[in-house]
């Protein structure tokens, strides 16, 4: 029989689970369009609905490599997010605010 995932991290030490803690924080950083929607709980036609665009729409943009910032913001805002652009540079980060104004 299969065991809870509370049960499991029971049974981790403390070090297993700071770890594990660490690794989850990374994944959740940085993941693709389709990983961020399903994080959410979102479907492709929920969010095709709420951008009033049909599912294959959400399909065609979460493949995508190269797209219009005003469309990632509506695919973002959308989720419930808000989109930022965020340059990094050795010294330092620097959000890049001349985007700011885009209407949705």
């Amino acid at each position: 029989m299969a065991k809870k995932f509370s049960e499991l991290r029971a049974g981790m030490s403390q070090a297993a689970r700071e770890r594990s803690d660490a690794q989850a924080k990374v994944m959740l950083a940085e993941m693709p369009l389709n990983e961020l929607r399903q994080a959410r709980g979102l479907s492709q036609t929920m969010l095709a609905e709420v951008l009033h665009v049909q599912q294959p729409s959400i399909a065609k943009i979460e493949k995508r490599t190269d797209m219009y910032l005003s469309t990632l913001r509506s695919h973002i805002e959308a989720m419930g997010g808000k989109l930022e652009v965020i340059a990094r540079f050795p010294d330092g980060l620097v959000k890049i605010n001349n985007f700011s104004e885009l209407s949705s």
